[in-house]
């Protein structure tokens, strides 16, 4: 199979209009792929070559990416929109069995949701570089404590204003330091890793096919007399990611308990207890003024804290296993293929 050959495909459900791409034989089992934030399904190209002897490849764009319909996204239902638009899309395809769910960075967060909310839908768990459990930003310690009760610096108005700006005009130069090109090659991979040629151009590509507005990317925001200044709205991407609306530490009560494989980088810059997109990292280093310090704002523990939770999901009688990428950032799917399909072919057939 070759990168020409992943054409997209289209189903109506009862919720929206979704573009897909899929490989592998639909009597294989099947693997629902879930991208992250500011990408789409073009992110799983190589996942979808890898995984298809073995296992029939789904893999969708979300609402607000790529070619799937661009409905609005109400971040009050903090994902919810989203993994409830992912249980109509396996509706649709007339599935009839659980699926194996492997979610990246929001995507994560999104597959937990879909566990929480419809657990017999799924089989098991592939969490890669995933969102913090208690969303992106405002909060500290292990257990997700906000650190204002009105969240700020999380939400529409952490977005860096010259990537919005960048994606909203199509953007494919290197020629601002914020441009989409220069942040794949920085933030998503660990530098100097970096594909080229037409892999580039079509991360590129779904990058630039995200929804820019108060619908979408980044969301709406309110300004705020805390520090940093903004609070999140309730609409739109970066909202839905807020802990104001997303609490994903329910997972830890479902029912049936579904193995989890938890895939993250050792040295990812966008999901860490020291992301370079986190307000309170950022003040700590000097680089957002008015730091109210560490014992009121420090750096959002994301690792941490889904550590603990996953630990907590353990205790009450689930499995999961922290596999550390080396030589990584936030892809070690695109920067390490081999290392981590080995991992999810292993973790994959014991389960079967």
């Amino acid at each position: 199979m070759t990168l020409t050959t992943l054409q997209p495909e289209s189903i109506q459900t009862d919720r929206l209009h979704v573009s897909y791409l899929s490989a592998g034989s639909a009597e294989n089992p099947p693997l629902l792929l879930i991208h992250g934030n500011v990408s789409a399904n073009l992110f799983w190209d190589d996942t979808l070559r890898a995984l298809s002897e073995e296992y029939w490849v789904l893999a969708p764009d979300l609402r607000g990416y790529g070619q799937t319909e661009a409905l609005p996204i109400n971040a009050t239902r903090g994902l919810r929109d989203w993994s409830d638009d992912l249980k109509s899309f396996l509706d649709a395809l007339g599935m009839s069995q659980p699926v194996h769910v492997l979610g990246w960075s929001l995507g994560a967060g999104i597959a937990m949701q879909l566990a929480i909310d419809h657990p017999a839908a799924v089989r098991s768990l592939v969490l890669m570089s995933p969102l913090s459990p208690y969303g992106f930003g405002g909060t500290k310690d292990d257990y997700g404590t906000p650190c204002y009760d009105n969240y700020a610096g999380s939400g529409g108005g952490t977005a860096n204003l010259q990537f919005v700006a960048c994606l909203s005009g199509k953007d494919r130069s290197g020629g601002e330091p914020n441009s989409p090109r220069n942040i794949l090659n920085q933030f998503y991979f660990k530098s100097p890793f970096r594909v080229s040629g037409e892999r580039e151009e079509r991360y590129l590509d779904a990058m630039l096919s995200t929804r820019i507005g108060d619908a979408h990317y980044p969301g709406a925001f309110e300004t705020c007399e805390h520090w940093p200044g903004v609070a999140p709205g309730a609409e739109g991407i970066n909202n839905a990611m807020s802990p104001k609306y997303v609490n994903l530490s329910p997972i830890i009560h479902i029912e049936p308990k579904r193995p989890i494989l938890w895939i993250r980088g050792a040295d990812d810059a966008i999901v860490s207890d020291s992301s370079w997109f986190d307000f309170g990292y950022l003040g700590k280093l000097g680089y957002v003024e008015g730091w109210p310090g560490e014992e009121v704002y420090p750096p959002q523990p994301m690792v941490s804290q889904m550590r603990c939770v996953l630990q907590q999901y353990e205790e009450a009688g689930g499995s999961f296993e922290e596999f550390v990428v080396g030589d990584a950032g936030h892809a070690p799917h695109i920067e390490q293929p081999e290392f981590v399909f080995a991992k999810l072919r292993s973790f994959l057939s014991l389960i079967e």
